[in-house]
């Protein structure tokens, strides 16, 4: 069976969602130290993305704000085309 070529916009995406987990594993070690964590979901063609928190982070009334102030800047320090960073329910 012949292997699929990837495409320039396959090659792209690729780089998209590599660079935002590069942006989670830096600030991934802040949130594991209070028994958090977060994880990439999607990432919209608009370029909106959602991250699941998991751990002490899932339902903690700070994480809006670590939302915003943490994982939005570290992903948008990595990657400042991203349009938004929204939280899985």
């Amino acid at each position: 069976m012949p292997q699929k070529r990837k495409t320039e916009n396959d090659m792209d995406k690729n780089n998209i969602v590599d660079k935002v987990n590069l942006a989670l594993a830096k600030i991934r070690p802040y949130l594991n130290a209070d028994g958090g964590d977060v994880s990439l979901i999607s990432i919209s063609e608009d370029m909106v993305v959602t991250v699941k928190f998991s751990g002490a982070c899932d339902g903690c009334p700070y994480s809006l704000m670590t939302l915003k102030a943490g994982v939005e800047q570290a992903i948008r320090k990595e990657l400042p085309e991203v349009k938004d960073v929204i939280a899985e329910a």
